[in-house]
């Protein structure tokens, strides 16, 4: 067994399962609240302190992919995709953060970790059911792009935005605009809380104990139930960070990806006994 990592967990939270179910191969829950989820976003930050280079190795493609993204929004004048896309960023970054759990696991048992340690994730038993549920939040990733397509083209047309000031300017003083942020937020929170529920352990899980898709799907759902305020609050800090990091041409995810990464692997170990 691991050894306890420093801030640990094991005096904040309380089992909702008695011993007798542990011994059952459903792993059992704990009740968690904001200040495990505060401690989780420290122990990830240090995380990252420990190997920045290696995170920012990992997950570099992040901007890569959101300056490529940006760039053919512009250049498609299909400018409404763009913030559907940095929000769509939350959908994907679970299954994107798979070698930075391991870095978690191997600093959390003391190891100094390396990018090979965490290249070596690809060699996982699990690593199948890590790759089945990437194309999940993958296609749902997609599905949501082409629903903000469709608001967007329901409730404008089919005229593109000229500019970003244009675009702006269209969303914040036309009552199209009001109804377009209202039925696109609400939409998109949907798409948010299936990810949420799908994913907010499962990688970790599958990492940790090779679980298979149905059962790590299914554990996400009971953390989720047993914490309903705590995953709303972990879902708006996450939705939050991603959003900071986007703004400067999302270049800031090459921080807030990995920190996030780091601290998911320690929610889920506050999350399951």
């Amino acid at each position: 067994m691991a050894a306890p990592y420093p801030g640990s967990y094991q005096n904040n939270v309380t089992p909702l399962t008695n011993r007798k179910a542990d011994s059952t191969t459903s792993p059992a829950v704990r009740k968690i609240g904001l200040s495990d989820l505060l401690d989780a976003l420290h122990q990830g930050w240090d995380d990252f302190k420990a190997v920045p280079s290696h995170a920012l190795v990992l997950c570099v493609i992040y901007p890569i992919l959101g300056l490529v993204l940006a760039r053919m929004t512009l250049g498609y004048s299909v400018l409404p995709l763009l913030f559907p896309l940095a929000a769509g960023f939350a959908m994907l970054g679970p299954f994107a953060a798979i070698g930075l759990y391991e870095l978690s696991r191997r600093r959390e048992n003391g190891e100094q970790p390396t990018v090979s340690q965490a290249i070596s994730v690809l060699k996982s038993p699990s690593f199948g059911a890590m790759l089945g549920l990437g194309a999940m939040l993958l296609t749902l990733f997609v599905v949501w792009i082409a629903s903000a397509q469709a608001i967007y083209t329901a409730t404008f047309g089919y005229t593109p935005a000229a500019s970003i000031p244009d675009f702006a300017q269209h969303i914040l003083t036309l009552p199209e605009g009001r109804a377009l942020m209202l039925i696109g937020c609400s939409v998109g929170f949907l798409f948010a809380l299936v990810a949420l529920c799908i994913s907010v352990v499962s990688f970790p899980l599958m990492l940790d104990r090779h679980a298979g898709i149905a059962d790590a799907i299914l554990t996400s759902f009971r953390v989720v139930i047993a914490n309903p305020v705590a995953m709303a609050c972990w879902g708006l800090i996450v939705a939050a960070l991603l959003f900071v990091g986007s703004l400067p041409l999302f270049m800031g995810l090459a921080v807030v990806i990995p920190m996030l990464g780091h601290a998911t692997w320690h929610l889920y170990r506050k999350a399951i006994v």
